[in-house]
């Protein structure tokens, strides 16, 4: 969730008590929920979840032990019970009612001196008023505006009738969500309501339907602007607000933390610099995921929380291929010391992601964070344009929360061909470590090098990389060796020095 609401307004009016929606992500975007009575319009097309929110805000009122009262006009109460049924919701306290325009208005009878939206509006006003009359509440939904605005004849109908009822309303001290279907303004009432939350459903090529949530008006209040990334689960609207990383700022130590292995950390000038974000990056079936899980092994030993999200790689394959390398993942999360997480991008928003990496280290106190890899991740974007810019702010985020993080990037290619990656995010790392592969005497060797530390000096050699049995090796300087980033190194020397049998490649 965002952190301490900051914001230039410093009006009086912000002081006005906020009341929960009974969805915490919204009331966090909010800045803290809705500013009680006044009047709100929620819109969105259909299935975009405005019902849900609005049983969700009347739920919230009824454990608060006000005043509740659900008014439909285009589903039934038992539609409205069958929804709350599949969610496990209790709708004690809440007053549902059913008003059908056809029987209030029955039959009209012709007549030629007033148009029919003279006539059957006002009616239809007058018995949502004494319902409303009735039931003396403190929160009011209705759902929704669009059986009255077939009712009027033109949006100056419609919108003389809905500021009506809104200002007969805020005599009553309630507070009122109107539901009503997406719209042009001109057609909408978001001119005569306090603040508008806008729900969109968007389809795309593969995969699920993406939902988000905006909140275009909030007269004289603070709220964090812009898209927030939502989803309707079982039990209700999840809403994920947008990262926003200035929120979370304060000043960070100097430190840096050991991979286990002195070979490695010698790469770095002694390791990796913690509240930082190491991209490791290079050709797939290097050691990139390999090496970041030995990070995270090494954090486990010190008795601190890891998590590793997992975009490409199933859990159960990622664990297998740790411990036949000697690895003791499995170990460090059996004692809880180490979180995997596959993600599958087809399913998981940006938002939801970063939503549950801030879970992680708010409530389980991880540490280390371990993205792999960034292929999958970007495929998580409605447009990978914006790659960068949610990266950027989850890195910020992270870092202020003196988190390490590392990233895990494929290069496109095999060795001795040209390689590319589709998008460039080196700059935005604080360190790099390059993985390359090359051909000597029939065999596939394997190359690791510091390429980048912005928190002090590192070694500039490229050193031979080996798994086996027995774990990770790192070899001496490949000083008998040019060309090797090129991907046809030529070689100077008179022999190299054979690899390990007990470091065989796998």
């Amino acid at each position: 969730m965002p952190g301490p609401f900051n914001h230039p307004l410093t009006s009086p009016r912000q002081q006005t008590a906020r009341i929960p929606t009974g969805v915490p992500g919204l009331d966090a975007v909010l800045g803290g929920g809705l500013p009680g009575h006044h009047t709100y319009l929620v819109e969105g097309g259909h299935g975009a979840g405005k019902t849900m929110l609005s049983l969700q805000f009347c739920i919230a009122g009824a454990q608060r032990g006000e005043r509740v009262l659900y008014l439909s006009t285009c589903e039934s109460e038992e539609d409205i019970r069958e929804i709350a049924h599949a969610h496990d919701w209790s709708l004690e306290g809440v007053h549902l009612h059913y008003l059908d325009p056809q029987e209030i208005l029955g039959e009209t009878p012709a007549q030629s001196v007033f148009h029919p939206a003279e006539i059957e509006l006002p009616q239809m006003v007058d018995t949502l008023l004494s319902v409303i009359a009735a039931s003396d509440p403190q929160r009011l939904v209705i759902d929704s505006l669009a059986e009255i605005r077939l009712l009027a004849d033109s949006p100056r109908w419609f919108r003389s009738q809905v500021l009506a009822l809104g200002k007969h309303l805020a005599d009553r001290s309630c507070t009122i969500l109107f539901c009503d279907d997406q719209l042009d303004e001109r057609e909408s009432g978001q001119s005569i309501v306090h603040g508008v939350i806008r729900l969109e459903q968007r389809a795309r090529d593969y995969g699920p339907d993406r939902r988000r949530l905006r909140i275009t008006k909030l007269r004289g209040h603070p709220f964090y602007s812009g898209y927030h990334d939502m989803a309707i689960r079982t039990g209700g609207l999840e809403v994920y607000p947008r990262l926003v990383a200035a929120e979370h700022r304060q000043e960070v130590a100097p430190a840096v933390i050991s991979s286990g292995l002195p070979e490695l950390d010698a790469l770095f000038g002694g390791g990796i610099d913690r509240s930082t974000a190491t991209l490791l990056l290079g050709p797939s079936g290097t050691g990139k995921s390999i090496l970041a899980s030995q990070f995270a092994v090494a954090a486990a030993g010190r008795g601190e929380r890891a998590a590793l999200y997992l975009f490409d790689e199933r859990v159960h394959t990622f664990l297998r291929r740790a411990q036949g390398l000697g690895i003791d993942l499995t170990g460090q999360r059996d004692r809880g010391r180490i979180e995997l997480q596959q993600v599958d991008p087809a399913e998981m928003t940006p938002g939801e992601f970063s939503h549950q990496v801030q879970q992680a280290i708010t409530e389980r106190d991880v540490r280390l964070v371990v993205i792999d890899s960034l292929a999958g991740y970007a495929h998580a974007m409605p447009d990978e344009r914006w790659l960068t810019l949610h990266l950027h702010e989850l890195l910020a985020y992270l870092s202020q929360q003196q988190i390490t993080v590392l990233l895990v990037m494929a290069q496109h290619g095999l060795p001795g061909t040209p390689r590319h990656v589709s998008f460039d995010l080196s700059y935005i790392a604080d360190s790099v470590l390059l993985f390359h592969a090359f051909e000597y005497a029939g065999e596939i060797r394997k190359v690791i090098s510091a390429y980048k530390r912005r928190g002090g000096a590192h070694e500039a050699a490229l050193r031979e990389l080996r798994f086996g049995p027995k774990g990770i090796g790192i070899g001496a300087p490949l000083r008998q060796f040019e060309g090797i980033l090129t991907g046809t190194p030529h070689f100077t020397g008179e022999e190299l020095t054979p690899i390990d049998p007990h470091h065989d490649q796998s």
